[in-house]
């Protein structure tokens, strides 16, 4: 496996072998003009080739304590709705975790630069999901789900981002919002629904909880397995089991006995992740035997898979891109892999900048428009201390 990856490394170097062999724009362009290709192949093609030539590029990361740069690991890294910003978990030699954020505002070519706020060290126990919140604006907020640790409880836990401002005077910062304490948590999922507004939802051991941030009303909803994943879409609120069920919970139906579960799919392993399409009539999931579907929610079949990815145990993010018509995930090998969402075409496995190990799995975050509305689309992949940026041009 070290092998294989130093020699990927060793092409991508080479800017002529990451693509096949004749293989570019121009080629390209005359086989679509001489009517070899039709509009479909061209598009996929060219989707091909943007992804083929994406070139790993090494972030500088600016900051007021330069020293803990050097020493903190990236865990985790979120991008935001517009993409401006990073929220980042960091691993602490000393033991515990640090939240930060990262303004992606400076990542323009050719120098990549970007900033990050002041960190603030909040827990010791481990991050098991976080999501962007929306609760005085978009984003203003981020929702930690925090496992246990011997006699303390797991938690959910909704921060807001204004705590990572350096220019707020100390006085002045607010404090947390809110904590719910709850046992066993293991995912979490902010609802933009105006059904259920301010609203968010814990996966727990055997238990479904939505709680209203304003009102502190919660619905409880019992399952018969752990719930690892969530995501809300419409009145639904989607959730993904240890058993590799897949279920729906109508939010508007108030009794919680009979009938709540509007959508059942299955899996053969532990779901992982769950990704709703904008169109709402599909959903994309992967799970620990590393299968990657496509269900059609309204014939609950599966319509594509997507292989390559490999898992086992872990509880890895399915990142789907619908603009860009791509699928990102990063597998246990700690390879990240980019498909086509329309045909699942594997067009590109990226290897990790360091040798596999289940403590240096990389996380990644694709946008449109890294930086913001005028920045540029591409991929961003945190792994040890390092940030890098792949551009998709």
């Amino acid at each position: 496996m070290e092998r294989k990856r130093l020699k990927l490394l060793e092409e991508e170097k080479q800017q002529g072998k990451v693509a096949r062999l004749g293989f570019n724009t121009s080629s390209l362009l005359q086989k679509s003009k001489l009517g070899f290709l039709n509009a479909t192949s061209y598009c996929r093609l060219a989707h091909e080739l943007r992804v083929s030539c994406m070139q790993r590029k090494k972030v500088q990361i600016q900051s007021s304590d330069p020293s803990a740069l050097a020493s903190d690991q990236f865990n985790l890294i979120m991008a935001d709705t517009n993409s401006d910003r990073l929220f980042t978990v960091n691993d602490v030699k000393v033991g515990g975790s640090k939240y930060g954020i990262i303004s992606l505002h400076g990542l323009k070519t050719p120098t990549f630069r970007v900033h990050m706020h002041e960190n603030l060290y909040f827990t010791n126990r481990k991050v098991n999901a976080m999501c962007w919140a929306s609760l005085n604006h978009l984003d203003s907020h981020v929702l930690l789900c925090l496992m246990g640790i011997a006699e303390t409880p797991g938690c959910a836990t909704l921060l807001p981002t204004s705590l990572f401002v350096s220019n707020h005077a100390a006085g002045d910062r607010p404090g947390m919002l809110c904590s719910f304490r709850i046992p066993g948590a293991w995912s979490c999922a902010w609802s933009l629904n105006i059904q259920a507004n301010n609203c968010f939802s814990t996966g727990l051991s055997r238990r479904v909880l939505v709680t209203s941030v304003v009102t502190g009303h919660r619905q409880s909803f019992g399952t018969s397995s752990d719930v690892l994943t969530q995501q809300f879409a419409a009145p639904l609120l989607f959730n993904g089991c240890r058993s590799g069920e897949i279920f729906a919970i109508d939010l508007r139906c108030q009794n919680q006995g009979k009938g709540w579960k509007a959508t059942r799919l299955f899996h053969d392993s532990a779901v992982t992740s769950v990704q709703i399409l904008q169109e709402e009539q599909c959903l994309m999931a992967s799970d620990m035997a590393g299968t990657i579907k496509l269900w059609d929610l309204r014939t609950t079949k599966c319509i594509r898979q997507y292989a390559g990815h490999v898992n086992e145990y872990a509880p890895l993010p399915l990142h789907v891109h619908e603009e860009e018509g791509i699928v990102v995930a990063v597998g246990q090998d700690c390879y990240t892999r980019i498909w086509s969402l329309h045909d699942g075409q594997l067009l590109r496995t990226i290897p990790s900048p360091y040798p596999t190990s289940k403590a240096d799995i990389p996380s990644v975050a694709f946008s449109s428009r890294l930086g913001g509305t005028r920045g540029a689309p591409g991929l961003l992949m945190a792994v040890r201390q390092d940030l890098y940026c792949f551009s998709y041009s």
